[in-house]
């Protein structure tokens, strides 16, 4: 006998497999193994883990010899010995206990695993398996008569509240207990089996789960089989009651699913997964599924039924209803599981016996419309043989209508044919075709008497309210027989029916000869007249052609509809064109109807005639065929144009011009694409153009262009041409997508090709920009913008195409010269306005270039060659055009030329001191045609010779070099914003642009300013960064994110400019009774008004710029009498005046104090720095002195409080120790008795208030633990005075106020969220101590006002580290309310002034205020003492 592992316990088929073989083996026989299976299982198991382990499918794992040799009957035996054990000891019948064990293991194995398992309708894999093991054993049990199944059933249903489908499909699949037993035993069956089927059907097996999809289904359609057979088989003998009543209950729970599956359609486009969970159900209806628990006959009386009843389900609406909103209940308009649905009860039925029972149930039932004309569309799509069975439906119909003249069956039979119609002529006939056929003749149906005419035409009359326009056509233009006698009658009808047309604005005469009237919505308002003709005379001679006749209906329009024969046939049939050599069937058509007297004389002669003038005209073109390549047709037309351009009149011009323009036409037909607005065109410069055949066209005529420009300038200048250039351009330009290509070809070329052009190409192309030029001031034509947004604003193609000439570079700057000069030059050469003529952006590019790289052209006076002549001109015009000429002697004799000059006279032809900034700040310093040399002397002359002494009204500075400073600043501030350095001029700012040397000119001309004495630089510096943090602010209110941002990257770009100034132009020195000090007043007021708002972290300028301010200060000192004096004195205002620099300072001090030092000692002669800075460092070393708790403490310098302060701050930052407490250090101090001693603690607790706001704000890394320690230190020390309130209210500060000037105004209106987050995080102790605090209350009602405010302006911060600002709120407020709890009754006059704080914003505070701290009184008068 083997031995098992210690703790592991053996199990019952562990036993049985291992020993059994072997005692079998010796012999001995099964009883004796029983017994003692038995024996031990008394010791060692229970029921419950009896059944588990016998029940669990691991037999499977068993060897063949095991399996043999342990069948499942043993185990079986064994379980049901022990049952009767059991049962006996605790005298129960035997099978009460058997189904108490055998629930107690199915809840164990259905009850859900996990989360995932809620909701899960069926079981999973596992629990599937065990739960068949368990239906076997639970099956041996039944056999041996230890386990009744319908006991089980009771107490399986009294206990389970949500029953599990598979577990009753197991049952019965199992043959354990019928689902028929079920449905007669169980009286609630109604209410859980429609409810668990539904939840079934709307559940979606986990993905991957395929078998689950399978057991789903296979579910539903046991179930269902069972539904049907019960409820539909039919016996030969009577019903019992107790069956008869079964049969009606699975027939009213099948009713039940299927108006749950009818109500879903109504519901299925709101609802997607409802309509999946009826498609499902929609699977029960077939005969295969159901054929295995039901009969064919149970199954198409079923069906039957179904169908019945989803034809009568809900009959809500009316006739006239159908009549109107049939169109929508199309095959392919309705609801795809109503389809479904009707498809699936008509496949097992022939077509005569569905349309029969239609019938029937129209005749006897009230009906849903929709339902049965969309289970005739089904019927009709899938079946083949439904049409003529339909037919004759309708028939019958009609022939009972008119017997009986019953209007029921008359609407039932046109429903029923307009549906058929309805679903196009592939299936069915088309209304117009059914109703000629029916009513057309003289054997219609109501051909036989008046009586059934009449009874035809009121029954239409009756519909004309209802009818869809297309049905009124129809009758209109296929009217009923009628005899001649009774015509009176039909067109009482037909006015009728027109007068309802005119209200719908449908016209008859409007509609075409083939036009399908019979579709869904009239589709006769679909297509214009014109239209519709066109597709007319298409069918027409389609026919004709087939047939060889005239069609029937053209012969009958040209009888009863001939005005729209004669006005919308006719002139779509004889539209003018080239006839053919041999007759097309057109031309067949048209001779027969000639022939037939159907055209007009007049009008068929008319016809002959234009299509005689339509060949002249084309045989005048050069391009015969159509088929011709546009490109070569284009290269002959153009070729042809040359030749005209100087011996040519202007009629052959102007009509070359034209067939240029049709050939256009044809390789641009269109707008463009993207347009901003009406006349804007959008240009993407950085795409390739979209043809290939598009860049050849372009290529094409810029070449073309400029050949007609050489050879007309050959023969004659410019003033003496033709207007061929100008009219040419208009061509051009009058085509928008030709005008977008042209534009992206120019500019690709001047932008990126310039290199590649030869003098021709120049000369043709800077003609054609004058014209560009010139058609945009005449004609006004399209605007250009540019993609991406390089242009600020749309501007006209000439002036988006010169934005493409840059000089940023040397061989940019030739190019843009050769161009310019030649463009400005044909423009004075062209006439005698050169205002017209000369482009102001090329004019004024020639006078920022020929002087730049001419440098003879910088003289003052330049010598004009004489009056302006015809001679002049024609000199002019040949330096441009002469290959030999170089761009210098054309360029000089131009600059030289009087007309020229007198162009600079007008305001738009002015070269402005900030154009040339803006040009020469996109120069490349490393490509430039000048050296840093040459640059630096062409700047200076520029700025000094040129534009200071310009009157201000001609672009210059009218001598005034604040001026000129500004504009440098101006482009200098701007030289990151504006749109031309960020966009246009990408490769200038890749290798560095001439940013520094416009510094340097800068720096020269401030200097000058400064030794000079003629103006203050240093008001000048800081009211110019006024001016400009103004403009940004300008029209904001109240300020904005944006304005945010704008105001800081202004002062980001200041702080680089200032740094580059030199620092003793920023402190400003006064005269006073012949004493020269120091006024710092200017540079604190800039640092309170401006620098502070930008500060990063807020409260602490960078310590270049704090470095910077305190060399200002010293070097300016060195200009006075006594400048160590000045230096204290200014250091003094600077403590009382600018705390932001002090406190700056004090921290950068390591950094600054070794510039300073050495900076004083040059200046100074060695000595040290003075008494006042001085202080900076005793006061740093006392505060490490206490920071480190040495002993003795070295007393506290003569400091002011705020430096202390930050001294004691800066050592708390950088001591070691990490998180330890800093309150033994504070110790030194003794708030209760010095009052510098409380004024440092209460500065240095603003500091730490002030980082902890900035921790908040500014998601810093480091923790905000410290802030906080330091926080509850000082707070322990100050608790008992009231002055650490005081940096919490902004206008009760006092010796405090200083702090309002450190850190920004969000920074301020933050301090009540800071009063109230700190606060709340101490201890209930030091929050006692806080309460009785003088004027504690009023400071925290003011500051959850304050609160309160902010919450509701979303001005709250809000962190990842932070809590919900309404938290916050909300313990702020609890705690409001507990210390006006806790606080004594105040005097009235105090309480009233709380309260109306309060009031508007909180009643509940004010109303706590008002009940808590209401004092009884005998005399209130007497309060106010």
């Amino acid at each position: 006998m083997s031995v098992d592992p210690p703790g592991d316990e053996p199990s019952v088929s562990r036993l049985l497999a291992g020993r059994m073989v072997s005692r079998l083996q010796r012999g001995g026989g099964a009883r004796r193994l029983q017994d003692a299976a038995v024996q031990l299982l008394q010791q060692q198991q229970d029921l419950c883990s009896l059944l588990r382990e016998v029940s669990t499918p691991d037999r499977c794992s068993q060897t063949g010899e095991q399996r043999a040799a342990a069948p499942g009957g043993l185990t079986a035996s064994l379980l049901e010995c022990e049952l009767r054990r059991q049962a006996a000891a605790l005298g129960v019948p035997v099978t009460v206990l058997s189904v108490k064990m055998i629930l107690e293991r199915l809840t164990e194995i259905t009850a859900p695993g996990g989360q995932e398992d809620d909701g899960r309708e069926l079981l999973t894999s596992s629990q599937r398996v065990q739960l068949c093991v368990l239906l076997e054993s639970s099956r041996a049990l039944v056999s041996q008569g230890a386990l009744c199944p319908k006991l089980l059933w009771q107490e399986y249903r009294r206990d389970q509240k949500l029953l599990k489908l598979e577990v009753l499909n197991q049952l019965h699949c199992s043959s354990f207990l019928s689902l028929k037993y079920v449905l007669e035993s169980d009286d609630g069956v109604r209410v859980w089996l429609v409810s668990r089927l539904k939840a079934l059907c709307s559940w979606t097996p986990p993905q991957g789960e395929e078998e689950t999809k399978q057991v789903q289904l296979r579910v539903l359609s046991t179930v269902g089989g069972v539904l049907v057979g019960c409820g539909f088989e039919l016996n030969s003998e009577p019903a019992a009651p107790d069956q008869r009543r079964t049969s009606l209950l699975c027939c009213s729970l099948l009713d039940e699913m299927l108006f749950w599956l009818l109500d879903t359609v109504d519901e299925s486009p709101t609802s997607q997964s409802s309509g999946a969970g009826a498609g499902l159900w929609i699977q029960i209806f077939d005969a295969s599924l159901c054929g295995a628990s039901a009969s064919a006959e149970a199954v198409q009386r079923f069906f039957t039924h179904s169908l019945t009843q989803a034809l009568t389900y809900k009959p809500r609406l009316t006739v006239s209803d159908a009549v109107t909103l049939q169109s929508d209940w199309t095959f392919v308009k309705a609801d795809p599981l109503l389809m479904s649905l009707f498809r699936k009860l008509a496949v097992i039925f022939s077509v005569e016996l569905l349309l029969r029972h239609l019938q029937e149930v129209l005749e006897t039932h009230e009906v849903n419309w929709k339902h049965v004309l969309c289970f005739l569309s089904t019927l009709l799509v899938y079946n083949p043989l439904a049409p003529p069975s339909l037919r004759e439906l309708l028939s019958r119909l009609l022939t009972s209508a008119f017997e009986g003249y019953d209007p029921e069956h008359m609407i039932t039979s046109f429903l029923l044919a307009r549906q058929g119609a309805l679903e196009g002529a592939g299936i069915f006939s088309s209304y117009s075709d059914w109703f000629k056929m029916s009513f057309g003749g003289s054997s219609g149906f109501h051909a036989s008497s008046k009586k059934s005419l009449v009874f035809l035409l009121k029954f239409l009359s009756d519909l004309v309210p209802f009818e869809p326009p297309q049905y009124l056509k129809v009758h209109i233009l296929h009217p009923p027989f009628v005899p001649v006698k009774h015509r009176s009658l039909l067109m009482e009808y037909i006015s009728l029916a027109k007068t309802r047309l005119a209200d719908l604005k449908e016209s008859v005469e409007d509609m075409g000869l083939y036009e399908d009237v019979s579709g869904a919505g009239g589709a006769s308002g679909s297509t214009q007249p014109q239209g519709q003709a066109v597709q007319d005379v298409e069918k027409a001679v389609s026919l004709f052609e087939n047939t060889g006749r005239i069609s029937a209906t053209v012969m009958e329009a040209s009888i009863f509809r001939r005005p729209y024969f004669l006005t919308r046939f006719l002139p779509a049939l004889l539209k003018p064109r080239v006839l053919p050599v041999k007759a097309d069937a057109r031309m067949s058509l048209i001779e027969s109807l000639k022939k037939a007297e159907k055209i007009p004389a007049a009008q068929y002669s008319s016809y002959v005639e234009s299509c005689s003038r339509q060949r002249q005209q084309d045989r005048s073109v050069v391009c015969l065929d159509a088929a011709d390549d546009p490109l070569e047709v284009l290269k002959v037309q153009l070729q042809e144009f040359r030749g005209l351009v100087v011996d040519g009149d202007d009629g052959d011009m102007m009509a070359q011009l034209s067939r240029i323009s049709h050939t256009l036409c044809v390789v641009f037909p269109g707008r463009p694409d993207d347009l901003t607005e009406k006349t804007v065109l959008k240009v993407h410069v950085d795409a390739p153009l979209s043809s290939e055949l598009h860049v050849k066209v372009i290529n094409m005529i810029l070449r073309n262009f400029c050949q007609c420009t050489l050879d007309a300038s050959r023969a004659n200048p410019p003033n003496k041409q033709n207007l061929w250039a100008s009219r040419f351009v208009s061509v051009l330009l009058g085509n928008t997508q030709l005008t977008c290509s042209l534009t992206h070809r120019l500019w690709d070329l001047f932008h990126n090709q310039a290199s590649s052009l030869g003098a021709a190409h120049v000369l043709g192309l800077a003609a054609f920009a004058v014209h560009l030029h010139l058609h945009a001031s005449s004609c006004h034509g399209a605007l250009v913008q540019l993609v991406p947004d390089i242009l600020p604003k749309p501007l006209p193609v000439g002036e988006a195409v010169g934005a493409a000439l840059v000089c940023s570079s040397h061989s940019d700057m030739l190019f843009c010269v050769r161009f310019c000069v030649s463009a400005v030059c044909y423009g004075i050469c062209r006439g005698d306005s050169q205002q017209d003529h000369v482009p102001s952006s090329f004019y004024k590019k020639l006078l920022y270039l020929i002087p730049r790289l001419m440098p003879e052209a910088r003289r003052t006076s330049v010598p004009a060659e004489g009056s302006v002549g015809e001679s002049q001109e024609k000199n002019l015009w040949s330096s441009a055009t002469d290959a030999g000429a170089t761009w210098r002697t054309s360029a000089r004799r131009l600059w030289r030329h009087k007309a020229f000059q007198q162009l600079h006279n007008t305001p738009q032809y002015q070269l402005s001191f900030s154009d040339w900034l803006v040009n020469e700040l996109r120069v490349q310093r490393a490509e430039d045609f000048l050296s840093d040399p040459e640059r630096q002397e062409y700047q200076q002359w520029a700025c000094l010779e040129l534009f200071l002494p310009g009157a201000g009204g001609q672009g210059g500075c009218g001598g005034d070099m604040r001026i000129l400073c500004s504009q440098l600043l101006d482009a200098v501030m701007d030289q990151q914003l504006k749109w031309s350095l960020k966009n246009l001029h990408q490769r200038a700012r890749s290798t560095g642009t001439c940013l520094p040397d416009i510094m340097s000119r800068l720096q020269e001309f401030v200097y000058e300013q400064e030794v000079t004495g003629l103006s203050d630089v240093c008001d000048f510096l800081f009211d110019f960064i006024s001016r400009r943090c103004s403009s940004t602010a300008s029209g904001v209110s109240p300020p904005t994110v944006g304005w945010a941002l704008g105001l800081q990257h202004t002062l980001s770009t200041w702080n680089r400019v200032l740094l580059a100034l030199p620092p003793r132009l920023l402190v400003k020195l006064k005269a006073e009774g012949g004493r020269t000090t120091l006024d710092v007043t200017a540079m604190t007021q800039h640092v309170n008004q401006h620098q502070r708002r930008v500060c990063s972290p807020a409260g602490l300028m960078s310590s270049h710029l704090t470095s910077h301010l305190l060399r200002g200060v010293l070097s300016a000192s060195v200009s006075c009498g006594r400048p160590r004096e000045e230096v204290n004195t200014a250091w003094t205002q600077i403590s009382v005046h600018c705390p932001l620099l002090l406190i700056s300072a004090v921290r950068w001090w390591e950094c600054v104090s070794p510039v300073l030092s050495s900076l004083w000692t040059r200046v100074c002669d060695g000595e040290r720095l003075p008494e006042q800075l001085q202080l900076v460092s005793d006061s740093r070393l006392w505060a490490l002195s206490v920071a480190r708790c040495l002993s003795p403490t070295p007393p506290m310098p003569p400091a002011p409080p705020l430096l202390l302060a930050c001294s004691l701050h800066g050592a708390w930052r950088g001591r070691g120790g990490g998180h330890q407490s800093f309150g033994p250090a504070l110790n030194v101090l003794r708030p209760e008795r010095v009052s510098q001693d409380r004024q440092v603690l209460v500065f240095l607790l603003f500091l730490c208030v002030n980082d902890h706001l900035s921790t908040l704000l500014c998601l810093q890394e480091k923790s905000d633990e410290e802030s906080l320690s330091l926080f509850s230190d000082l707070l322990s020390v100050l608790v008992d005075s009231s002055d650490w309130l005081l940096i919490f209210k902004s206008s009760e500060q006092g010796v405090y106020q200083s702090v309002t000037m450190v850190t920004s105004d969000e920074f301020t209106r933050l301090m009540p969220w800071a009063f109230y987050s700190l606060l709340l995080q101490q201890s209930g102790e030091l929050l006692h101590r806080a309460l009785r605090c003088p004027g504690f209350l009023p400071a925290a009602v003011l500051c959850y006002v304050r609160l309160l405010q902010l919450v509701l302006d979303g001005h709250a911060p809000a962190s990842e580290e932070q809590v919900d600002p309404s938290q916050t709120l909300s313990r702020a407020k609890s705690f409001l309310l507990r210390a006006i709890s806790q606080t004594p009754a105040l005097s009235s006059a105090q309480r009233r002034r709380l309260e109306s704080q309060c009031a508007d914003v909180d009643p509940e505070v004010a109303a706590a205020l008002c009940v808590q701290l209401s004092a009884p009184s005998l005399s209130p008068e007497m309060d106010f003492l």
